[in-house]
Parts: C-alpha cells; structure tokens; sequence
C-alpha cells in the first residue's frame, strides 16, 4: 500500500480533531482523511454543554461540520467506535470493530476525561459532564424544586450552577479550595463571580473537603469535614480533567501531562502528532513553559496547526492562551497565563466592568483577565493578547488608566 493511499487518520472527533479533518482539505490535501470518534454525533463543540444544553427547550449538538460537508470533502468518519492500538511499525491503528486503519502520518486528538472523584459510595446519581449524552442526563434532573449538588468550582461546576438556577433548581457548590476559580482566576475576579452566584440564590461552600457521599438511587448525601450534610437529587462532580493517553502510553509514545509534543505538535513519534486537551506542548510567549491547555479556542487553533504541520508546514506554535466563561450575565476573559504575573494594574471600564493586566518582572505584560456584562471586556482583552503576544513592555500608568487605548499600545 503506498503513503498515498494510507492517508490521514485522526483519532477524536471532537473540535480539535474536526477542525483538523477540515483544514487537511482546506489546504488542497486530496489523500484519504479518516475522522475516529467514540460517540454517535458528529463533531461537535463542548462549551454549549453546560450552558445553552442544559437550558434550551429542544437541546441539541452544536455540530462543527455537517454529513453533507463531510460527504463533500470526502472526510470519512467512522462514529461509535475506540481506536484500541497504534502499530507504529506498520503505521496502522486497530479499532474496537477489528478494523485496521493504514496511516501516513496519525493525529491523536483524544481530549480529556472528567477527573474521577476517588470515593466509595458513588452511584447512579453522581454524574460528570464530558459528552452531549451527559448533559441531556443532567438536564433531566433540572427544574424547580430539584435540588442539584455541584462538587467543584471552577468553569464547568459553576457554567452548570448558573444554568439550574436558570431552571429553577436550587443549588449548592462545594469547592474543597479556599475560594472558587482557583486555578487561573485572579481572587478579585472569582469574588465577583461569587457573590454573582450568591445573588442567584447558589449556596458556595468554600474550604471544605468531602467525609463521604452517600447515593441509595433515591438522593444523595454528602458529608463535609465540617459536619455539615447537603441532600440532594443529583451531583455534579467536576473537579478537573485527565489527559486521554492510554492509546499513546501503550504505543510507546513519551508522556509528560499528556501527551508530550513538540512545538510542531509532533510526538515522539515523527508521524504521530498530538492536539487540544491530550497533549503538554511548549508555549512559546512564556520561554517554552510545557503546559497543557483545556480551551476551546486552543483545541480550534491546535487542530488546525497540526493538520498544517502534517502536510510539512513546520510551523511552531505561536498563539497566546485564551479562555471564557458566561455565567448569568456576566461574561469572563482571560489571555495569557496570569501565574506568569509577579503584579498586576487594573484598568476600569465603566459598568462594574475592568481588566487587570498581569506584568513580570521586568515590566512585560503576560496576561490580561477581564470581567463585565456582556461584551465588556472582550475588544481591550483581544488587544491585550496582542500585545502579551508581541512582548510588549507598556508602562504600568497607560494600562492602567482608560484615557490610554490599548490600540495606541499596540501601535507603539
């Protein structure tokens, strides 16, 4: 069989690995391209999940690509199968189904999982929410008088919160950290968010760790350290995610937080490459920091990448960071990787609405984390990113007074 005829295979067909498929074509590449996912939908975008799914009267998928693009650009996917193993000296890749996928060069796309809570007395009404079919489960238990237990308060347990309260139900969130959005969020910003939630009605519980969970398939009781005991109807538990690796680890492959690639995304493998959430790359803005990003833009940005470094583009990995998240009518950026800050200057916007920006030592801006209603924030944060991508050094009284645009930052 020649290279030709072997192809493209992708293994994930979420965002990163669909926008791949896509972007193979996009660039004229006419080989076989091959798309793998384990769910029965088409490609679809995850953010939706666990907001307009869990509040729309008809949820559905938020499909990247249609059967009839797909058809029209002769991606095949193959649904509801797992790739079990990769035969890097044959360059081929085994499926649950028995079938043998032959490959050029293979892009592991394979995500994340939801981080396992390690307790017994887990049962049916402890839940994640990683795919459409979960949210559709957890949708079921919404409603007025429903009593819902999220068990984690970053992004995804607080996106969840806002959307039961939208419905009705009443909830509570148990965050073992001292406060929410620990991870990335400056304390200034996640106090906002918080005292949002308060006024909704959701009961944070903040610095307490989970005793024990009882499920009978009736309700669920937790435990806390403190001795306090929260009922409820269901639990939510997301307290992070895990690199989806087991099919590289058993290739062979170096594994470093996900897998480990290079800034071309390429794996140990030279014909292997790794997108989105699976893989630890080095970030280029930061000095080559490994880290491993669990965006939807990066999974966007990475799926193209790599389907571009496939065809032999040797582009190295170039964007800053980008992340958001809407909760009620409040709506959240961040660019860059605020740990990189030793200080910060907040910029105030009008509305409630400010940005603080994140310096190094020697003065360089190396994130930019914004709140405000609505589009507030979003214009000054893209330029922010700009300028965290340009190295720029603005002097700590422009950025932070609003008289000074950030365009003229830009321009200088």
């Amino acid at each position: 069989m020649t290279d030709m005829a072997r192809g493209m295979v992708i293994i994930g067909a979420g965002e990163c690995g669909g926008r791949a498929a896509l972007t193979l074509r996009d660039l004229g590449y006419d080989g076989p391209v091959t798309l793998v996912g384990d769910e029965p939908h088409l490609p679809y975008e995850r953010p939706p999940l666990s907001k307009d799914a869990m509040v729309s009267d008809a949820p559905e998928i938020k499909a990247i690509a249609s059967d009839e693009m797909l058809t029209e650009k002769s991606i095949r996917h193959i649904h509801s199968v797992q790739a079990v193993a990769i035969d890097r000296a044959a360059h081929a890749v085994r499926l649950s189904d028995g079938a043998l996928l032959p490959y050029d060069k293979l892009l592991l796309a394979t995500g994340s999982a939801p981080r396992k809570l390690p307790m017994p007395g887990l049962g049916e009404r402890c839940v994640y929410l990683r795919t459409f079919a979960d949210a559709l489960a957890i949708r079921a238990h919404l409603g007025a008088g429903s009593r819902i237990a999220v068990i984690g308060g970053g992004f995804i347990g607080l996106e969840l919160a806002a959307s039961a309260r939208k419905l009705g139900a009443a909830v509570t969130v148990i965050e073992a950290q001292p406060r929410i959005l620990m991870r990335g969020v400056p304390a200034e910003i996640a106090e906002i968010i918080h005292q949002a939630h308060v006024a909704e009605g959701v009961d944070i519980v903040c610095g307490q760790g989970i005793a024990s969970i009882a499920d009978d398939g009736k309700e669920v009781r937790i435990g806390l350290a403190g001795g306090r005991e929260i009922s409820a109807d269901l639990a939510v538990i997301g307290i992070g995610a895990v690199p989806v690796t087991g099919l590289a680890a058993e290739a062979g492959l170096a594994i470093d937080n996900g897998i480990s690639v290079d800034a071309e995304l390429r794996s140990s493998d030279p014909d292997i490459f790794a997108a989105g959430d699976c893989c630890s790359f080095p970030l280029t803005v930061y000095g080559g920091r490994r880290v491993r990003l669990e965006a939807w833009r990066n999974a966007q940005e990475q799926g193209a990448l790599a389907a571009r470094n496939m065809l032999g583009a040797g582009e190295a990995h170039a964007a800053v960071p980008w992340f958001w998240s809407d909760q009620y009518s409040l709506s959240l950026q961040i660019a860059g990787l605020s740990d990189e800050g030793k200080s910060s200057v907040r910029r105030d916007l009008g509305d409630g609405a400010f940005i603080l920006f994140h310096l190094a030592e020697d003065g360089r801006l190396v994130a930019a984390s914004g709140i405000g209603p609505g589009n507030a924030v979003a214009r000054d944060i893209r330029l922010a990113e700009m300028l965290i991508g340009k190295r720029a050094r603005p002097t700590r009284e422009a950025l932070g007074s609003p008289d000074i645009k950030l365009k003229s930052l830009l321009a200088a």
